[in-house]
């Protein structure tokens, strides 16, 4: 469908499609919008695998998904029950999220390219009680520096091949029980997830969301624009809250989320022409390809970016011929802003939009005093289904609220007609290739490394990636640049980070870090010292020194 042919839709006004999503009911749990829609297309594929061609339609789905709840509360999981997921892009991975949410437990998706470190604090931290892991994964489980007590007797289940002293996964599946409905219905309140998500207080906090929060995240995406999109595509991996949301949003649309094994520049628009794409999230990395004759042939229907450059957005548009509009949005609230599918003078604007439905928007002092239009604040969200609050974390739970207002972190301006601009960070935060990456987590590890006195990360501009992560590094006395290089560094990050945080560049420093009057690192300082950020650095993808 060309860009023309979808702005020539007729749709009711954004005002009226806003408040019919807000008055309609939400189905009771996500159970149910899988039962709706079984029923209503059992034979349709409700999920296509791109990479092994795998295809599961909705009434298999259902059954699967009933048979693997029975086999996890044949172990003992049951409703409040944690169960960290660490699976790559594969069937087993939606299966278990909707059957641990039919059973009214708690899902913990675990990032698949975390260390052994990594992986023992989220499951220490969001105290789980199971693990589902690919088999793969297991050297990652051995390397943790110390073992989950609380997953002791059998209570990690493998996918994949299987492995000796491990429960298969497959087993779930196969088993004869019934699957136990909960004595107290699962309600919308109920938690979903503990869905991690980088802070800037240095290790990652985990979001509780319930199964509001999900279902009208898949609403407010299937029905803003009011267009359909039954050829849905997620090409980024489970562990991450899009394809969560993506996979509810085919549900509501009884349509097909179409999935890659892992994110691919050079093959994305062939995923869309191929498989008739009708909504996606569109990487900035896509748009570096080079232009083909063939990029105008899909039939998207809205493309969404996130903080994709405004002066290449018209020509997006122009090279693919497909509507490509503007939305912000971040684990704790979901959806918070989109500019609708029929503001075309938006496009270029910078702007990522107006409130979606369920959120109010605005823009705040940092006393929480709302500002005029066209100055800049933080920007402000408030509204039902958001995150409940950051697991076992009260004093951040605390610290990231005004009132009922939650803080983003991110300084935003309001134009006279409601639209908002992004124009910054308060947060201490490196945005590399879409993922978020906190400094103070990248330092923690340094400041691990015997050698290192004092160590900084602080993004650079990259045109691909969007930002790289640069750490400055003062050595302790005795230690220089010859018995500490580059690369000891960089195996010591290796080990404990995963590999999107791991620094790109590396700046020695002679002298002491420059402090602000509370002694912290002043950044701002270091940064505005040289215009190219890359001088004189060790360059890690390049393995030369700039």
């Amino acid at each position: 469908m060309s860009r023309q042919e979808v702005l020539a839709q007729r749709v009711p006004p954004l005002a009226e499609r806003i408040g019919r999503i807000e008055r309609e009911p939400l189905p009771r749990n996500i159970a149910a919008l899988l039962d709706e829609a079984a029923a209503e297309a059992p034979d349709r594929p409700a999920l296509t695998f791109i990479d092994s061609g795998e295809t599961i339609p909705y009434r298999k789905l259902r059954h699967d998904t009933r048979r693997i709840a029975a086999g996890l509360q044949s172990l003992g999981v049951s409703r409040g029950t944690h169960v960290g997921i660490m699976l790559p892009n594969i069937p087993e991975w939606p299966l278990t999220w909707l059957a641990i949410a039919q059973i009214g437990a708690v899902a913990v998706p675990i990032n698949a390219r975390y260390t052994g470190r990594e992986l023992h604090y989220a499951l220490d931290d969001a105290e789980a009680d199971y693990l589902v892991i690919h088999d793969s994964l297991l050297p990652v489980l051995a390397a943790m520096p110390h073992a989950v007590p609380r997953l002791a007797g059998g209570r990690v289940v493998v996918a994949g091949a299987e492995a000796a002293g491990y429960l298969p996964w497959r087993r779930l599946l196969d088993g004869e029980r019934a699957s136990q409905e909960p004595s107290d219905p699962v309600g919308l309140d109920d938690l979903v997830n503990i869905q991690y998500t980088s802070g800037t207080t240095g290790f990652p906090k985990g979001c509780m969301l319930t199964q509001r929060y999900w279902l009208q995240l898949a609403k407010t995406h299937s029905a803003c624009d009011g267009r359909s999109y039954p050829r849905v595509l997620a090409s980024t991996p489970f562990f991450y809250m899009t394809p969560q949301w993506l996979l509810l949003m085919a549900f509501i649309q009884r349509g097909t989320l179409y999935v890659a094994a892992r994110q691919s520049a050079s093959r994305f628009a062939e995923w869309l022409r191929t498989y008739r794409i009708n909504f996606c999230l569109f990487p900035a990395a896509a748009y570096k390809q080079p232009p083909s004759p063939r990029d105008r042939d899909n039939a998207i229907v809205r493309v969404s970016t996130y903080g994709f450059p405004k002066q290449n957005q018209a020509d997006l548009e122009q090279r693919y011929d497909f509507v490509a509009r503007e939305a912000f949005g971040m684990t704790e609230i979901g959806a918070g802003l989109f500019v609708p599918v029929e503001a075309e003078d938006m496009v270029g604007s910078g702007s990522c939009g107006v409130p979606v439905p369920f959120r109010e928007c605005r823009v705040a002092d940092f006393m929480g005093r709302t500002l005029p239009a066209g100055e800049v604040g933080e920007l402000l969200v408030r509204g039902p289904g958001m995150l409940l609050g950051y697991y076992r974390k009260p004093e951040a739970t605390a610290a990231a609220f005004h009132g009922e207002w939650f803080r983003t972190g991110d300084l935003a301006k309001q134009d006279d007609r409601g639209y908002f601009y992004i124009v910054g960070r308060v947060k201490d935060m490196i945005r590399r290739a879409g993922e978020n990456i906190a400094a103070n987590e990248v330092e923690a590890v340094l400041a691990s490394l015997p050698g290192i006195a004092e160590a900084a990360a602080v993004p650079v501009p990259d045109e691909i990636r969007g930002e790289e992560v640069k750490i400055y590094v003062v050595l302790q006395p005795g230690f220089t640049k010859q018995n500490l290089p580059p690369q000891r560094v960089l195996d010591h990050c290796s080990a404990n980070l995963a590999s999107f945080k791991v620094p790109r560049y590396i700046e020695y420093r002679d002298a002491p870090l420059p402090r602000t009057a509370s002694e912290k690192i002043a950044k701002a300082t270091l940064v505005g010292e040289k215009t190219d950020l890359r001088s004189g650095t060790w360059d890690r993808a390049e393995a030369r020194w700039r």
